[in-house]
């Protein structure tokens, strides 16, 4: 039977993932997770595509998103209340995100890491430029797998950040849910899809530089697959929508309803 081991949210998209024991899943996902997101002048998406350090640097945040902690890799802290300025927009891999600018110290603050001038936005809903597939699916037994085509020992599943981890899976087992649906503690899922995944997961989790060729290995024992509009991806782990909300939580079980 496989069993939640790790759950995985980032209040700020793209820095470092927290790790807490249950979850509040509602039809968009946690709240708490990719609530803000950055932006440079030109009011581009800043993520770990372009700064993979990014992910040196872990956010904290309460439902409602008015408050908001950048813990940084010197020990340094940089929290407080959200103050919205103005509304903005800004294009997001194909979608929209409709927010507003955080006034405060934390852009200033992330600079340096960046490498740039950033903004920080909060969107306007929970779920940000989620359009659909609010939660994602990662099995320890696609990693292991994953592991043993890459010829490493083993593969961190933080690379991939999935907002479930189970244990106790066969290799891509999760695969075998999608057009399915599961309950998971007190929520029920339905699993709609493979999931598409890009060059974030060649990044090390902890400090944001590339070290391991995933995509390739990937492609390699699974060939590409097609995505939802047909386009072809490299297929790890699966995405889902929510049918009942509900709490999730570590060493809760998987269970298949149809």
């Amino acid at each position: 039977m496989s069993e939640v081991v790790r759950l995985s949210i980032a209040p700020v998209r793209s820095l470092g993932l927290l790790h807490p024991d249950s979850i509040d899943v509602t039809s968009t996902g946690v709240v708490e997770d990719r609530r803000f997101y950055l932006i440079d002048d030109q009011d581009f998406l800043v993520d770990r595509i372009v700064v993979g350090e990014l992910v040196q640097v872990s956010a904290r945040t309460n439902p409602a998103a008015e408050w908001l902690r950048l813990d940084f890799p010197d020990g340094s802290v940089v929290e407080g209340d959200v103050v919205l300025g103005e509304a903005i927009e800004s294009p997001i891999h194909g979608r929209t995100a409709v927010g507003h600018l955080v006034e405060g110290p934390w852009a200033a603050a992330l600079a340096p890491i960046a490498g740039r001038r950033v903004r920080v936005v909060r969107t306007d809903r929970p779920g940000g430029t989620r359009i659909g597939n609010p939660t994602s699916i990662v099995g320890q037994g696609s990693l292991r797998e994953l592991a043993r085509q890459a010829g490493v020992d083993s593969v961190d599943a933080r690379r991939f950040r999935m907002l479930i981890e189970l244990g106790g899976t066969e290799p891509h087992e999760e695969d075998e849910w999608v057009g399915r649906r599961i309950a998971i503690g007190g929520a029920i899922l339905r699993v709609t899809e493979r999931d598409g995944r890009c060059a974030i997961t060649t990044q090390d989790p902890d400090r944001g530089h590339r070290d391991l060729d995933t995509l390739r290995t990937i492609i390699r024992y699974r060939g590409l697959m097609p995505n939802a509009h047909g386009a072809p991806k490299a297929m790890f782990g699966v995405l889902a929508s929510v049918d009942q909300p509900g709490r999730i939580s570590l060493g809760d079980e998987v269970r298949a309803l149809d």
